[in-house]
């Protein structure tokens, strides 16, 4: 019989994959996690991450693997989870535009092996990380799922708009539930190094300058990774897929006919760029040295989350506000680089 307890964290060493996974143990989930372990960012927070996860109590292994490989269809088989949460991408908006055969080969590839072994898995519900960044040059905010995103301006959300109309195909044909979640400039304890909190943090201890862009005038729509991992988990047990008025005459994006979902995972709370560094400053206690830039190719200068859809069927409902995050991130800095 299939232990419905089973479930496939890919990206599993990354950022929200190690919290979601260890959220999922704690809970008495038998997790299984996928993670290539590349070397985009310092391979060592990633084995850090991974080390706890293996020293949390409860039931946690971990493949070191490529879901771009096509032997990936043959070991999910072999895994036969009954839910999958597919986190392992390649992120960053600026790394895509310089190397978008990359992104095609973790992001679109990697992806299609998933949807080819769950036609055969009797998966249970597909949840994977999209992106804000699909809303491209939409200034109508807040964002919504149920306006068009035809328009990115990378490479990066050109992917992830990729993985949600391939999720659609699929279940469609296929009958694979499935549910992407566009996921709004993420932070927290164990963030990745190439992002604003973690390498603003860095330079301002080290006292070098922080590259602002669009001099200073950004507002980001934060989201601590605590709530994040909420709306995720709230997706993955989320099985009631029926949408009795959608109308193809007047599709909505955001659901179908078919076993499909999109949601927004966002704060709902924006955020001027220039507060977010004031409260770095604040709890580091140290004044940052500012230089500042134009907007950088593929950069929007705001987004802001409608969070209705998830909130009226999900139950999501975001708690943390910059002021903790940031001082939870800064602790969490401090302690794991002894500074």
């Amino acid at each position: 019989m299939k232990d419905s307890k089973k479930i496939l964290v890919t990206g599993g060493a990354g950022f929200i994959g190690f919290h979601l996974s260890k959220r999922l143990i704690k809970e008495g989930y038998e997790v299984i996690g996928l993670d290539s372990i590349n070397n985009y960012y310092d391979t060592n927070l990633k084995k850090a991450r991974l080390k706890i996860l293996n020293e949390t109590k409860g039931s946690y292994n971990f493949v070191k693997h490529d879901i771009s490989r096509t032997s990936t269809i043959d070991l999910l088989k072999e895994i036969n989870p009954s839910f999958i949460v597919n986190l392992a991408a390649n992120a960053g908006v600026r790394y895509s535009i310089q190397n978008p055969r990359i992104y095609v080969k973790n992001n679109i590839y990697g992806f299609l092996n998933i949807l080819e072994a769950a036609k055969e898995i009797n998966l249970e519900n597909l949840v994977y990380a999209s992106t804000s960044s699909v809303y491209g040059a939409n200034t109508d905010y807040p964002f919504s799922e149920k306006k068009g995103v035809d328009h990115p301006l990378q490479f990066y959300a050109v992917t992830k708009r990729t993985n949600e109309l391939m999720a659609h195909s699929y279940a469609s044909l296929f009958n694979i539930k499935s549910t992407g979640l566009r996921f709004f400039t993420v932070y927290g304890p164990w963030g990745r190094p190439d992002m604003a909190l973690f390498l603003f943090t860095k330079n301002i201890l080290k006292n070098k300058p922080i590259k602002i862009f669009n001099n200073g005038d950004h507002l980001r729509d934060f989201t601590y990774v605590d709530d994040i991992v909420d709306g995720i988990h709230r997706a993955i047990f989320n099985l009631n897929y029926e949408d009795k008025n959608w109308d193809s005459k007047k599709p909505d994006p955001s659901s179908s006919y078919a076993p499909f979902r999109i949601f927004n995972i966002g704060a709902s709370d924006p955020v001027q760029l220039m507060d977010y560094v004031k409260e770095i400053e604040n709890n580091l206690g140290i004044e940052a040295i500012k230089e500042f830039h134009p907007l950088q190719p593929g950069d929007v200068k705001a987004t802001t989350a409608d969070i209705t859809n998830i909130q009226t069927q999900l139950g999501y409902a975001p708690s943390t506000n910059i002021k903790t995050g940031v001082k939870n991130f800064v602790e969490w800095y401090r302690e794991y680089y002894q500074v």
